[in-house]
């Protein structure tokens, strides 16, 4: 008879590991993506005995990484990973990276080796504090069974600080086995998950005296503050002031769409960014950092403001940003009667045409097609650089882009993104060379039959790369550059791949298959993917 089939063993006696499980619930943590060893099997039969924890499990720690990252972006609060050691929490390292710029609070169980075990040196001994504090704000060991539950709550209040953080903590397999005394299972007080930094009077009188100035300021967002209510006292205080409103070109999350304030985005590259940023003599900075290069050019400067620009800081993630804008908007005398021009609806039939496979022309397939309250989830690199001008004006959705340049996170997050929001559609826009570095969130996807139409931009190389062999001036690549830069010889077959992991798949080679496929994926629930063939 398979382990499946037999009788359930009497349960065990409470044990760290289940007064663990039962903290994350009472604490609210109700969702665990995980990938689990040896060292974390109590974790996981204690997961049979509590209820109200979803468990995902994906087949590699970079999708549970960035599926946490994606479920905080869209929940506000944190889930938990469950991840096998130094070298499991490795694994999914850059996907943490990347949740941290994206300042999303996930809550990381790593086991490990007993502790009696430690001294032994086995196999898969390794330093977990030293792998996981470059990617965690808070790292900690579990010191007993007696306070595992403790350390727990702590970890929990850790990652639901605002902004979110990262916390990790590591659960020796000794303390997850070893019974627990009655009390142990006792939960601290409730945690406040929304608390904010107090806003400086002094930095809004800073501020309101910068943008009063009008064109030759930059108010600046980002974090909090592309959240639709937000983002529209942003656009009051533009529309009053005449100041420039912008947001960085990577973000966590922007509500946006018709009938919200147009935020665009800076430049990626050097030279855009240089030339957007140029008549600018002050920033104010509500939830933004002041601009920079994301890498260093020979003979370009890395800070992209002009000399001698004036950076003011309004509020930081850790404020309030809506109510700080809303102290800024009534510094100035902005009312709802100076909101800004909102986002108007594209004309959805003047934007589906027959054509060829380019960048504008996807884009306005995007525009017409993006449902509302939608989730786009980008990592459509090179091909969807020039997305952001036209499908503002797509229906009302969230739009959630990479904030650490780790590639590899947008079908994590896409899987996130769709377990904490069920009944909305996700639409996950990906490179062929990024979707490589994790195409097993496509198994997750089917598994957990998330609502996610992935778009798979096929153009058979690193094409980014092949724009930055030559911004670093390193030339024209030869035949073994150019080897190190392309992903052809064999080319990719998403339809296959997706078909393997239980994703239904097709192929679109102009705007018109395009169309007709999109419009069908999202008319259906469930997972679905489309290569989509670029040149």
């Amino acid at each position: 008879m398979s382990a499946a089939l037999q009788p359930h063993a009497p349960p065990s006696p409470d044990n760290g590991a289940l007064c663990l499980v039962r903290t994350l619930v009472a604490q609210g943590v109700d969702t665990c993506f995980a990938n689990p060893g040896t060292s974390e099997m109590h974790f996981v039969a204690a997961l049979d005995r509590v209820d109200g924890m979803r468990c995902v499990l994906g087949l590699a720690e970079g999708i549970v990484t960035g599926a946490a990252d994606g479920y905080y972006r869209m929940a506000d609060r944190p889930a938990a990973t469950l991840l096998h050691l130094g070298p499991g929490l490795a694994n999914g390292l850059a996907n943490l990276h990347n949740a941290k710029k994206a300042r999303s609070g996930i809550v990381n169980i790593v086991g490990d080796h007993a502790t009696t075990h430690l001294a032994l040196d086995a196999p898969l001994t390794s330093d977990i504090v030293a792998v996981a504090t470059p990617m965690s704000h808070w790292v900690r060991s579990a010191r007993s069974v007696e306070a595992v539950a403790d350390d727990g709550t702590e970890a929990i209040r850790q990652a639901s600080a605002r902004p979110g953080r990262v916390a990790t903590l590591i659960l020796p397999a000794d303390i997850a086995w070893s019974a627990a005394p009655d009390d142990a299972s006792a939960q601290g007080a409730s945690i406040d998950r929304l608390r904010a930094k107090p806003l400086d009077t002094a930095a809004v009188a800073r501020a309101a005296d910068a943008v009063r100035r009008g064109p030759t300021t930059l108010l600046l967002i980002g974090d909090r503050a592309l959240r639709h209510a937000a983002a529209l006292w942003a656009g009051r205080i533009a529309a009053k002031t005449r100041c420039g409103l912008r947001s960085d070109f990577f973000c966590a999350r922007i509500e946006r769409g018709a009938g919200r304030t147009v935020v665009p985005r800076l430049p990626y590259a050097v030279d855009p960014l240089l030339a957007a940023l140029g008549d600018y003599d002050r920033i104010v900075l509500a939830g933004a950092k002041a601009p920079v290069a994301f890498f260093a050019y020979p003979g370009k400067p890395g800070v992209m403001s002009k000399p001698g620009c004036e950076i003011i800081e309004l509020a930081s993630p850790e404020h309030d940003l809506e109510a700080a804008l809303a102290a800024l908007a009534g510094a100035v005398g902005a009312t709802a009667a100076d909101t800004a021009p909102l986002a108007q609806r594209a004309d959805t039939a003047a934007m589906l045409a027959d054509g060829d496979l380019d960048s504008p022309g996807i884009a306005r397939v995007l525009t017409a097609l993006i449902p509302e309250n939608a989730i786009v989830v980008d990592e459509s690199l090179t091909t969807g650089r020039s997305f952001d001008g036209m499908t503002v004006n797509a229906a009302p959705h969230d739009w959630l882009t990479g904030t650490g340049g780790s590639i590899g996170f947008g079908l994590p997050v896409a899987v996130g993104a769709a377990i904490a929001s069920p009944g909305r559609k996700v639409v996950a826009l990906e490179g062929d060379g990024s979707a490589m570095y994790t195409p097993q969130a496509l198994w997750t996807m089917a598994r957990e039959k998330l609502d996610v139409t992935v778009l798979v931009f096929a153009n058979r190389t690193y094409k980014i790369l092949l724009g930055e062999f030559a911004n670093v001036g390193a030339g024209a690549p030869g035949a073994r550059a150019y080897d190190m830069l392309s992903i052809d010889r064999p080319a990719l077959d998403f339809v296959q791949l997706a078909n393997g992991m239980g994703v239904e798949a097709s192929r679109a080679g102009d705007l018109r298959s395009l169309t007709d496929q999109l419009r069908s994926a999202l008319a259906m629930q469930g997972p679905r993917l489309i290569e989509v063939l670029v040149n």
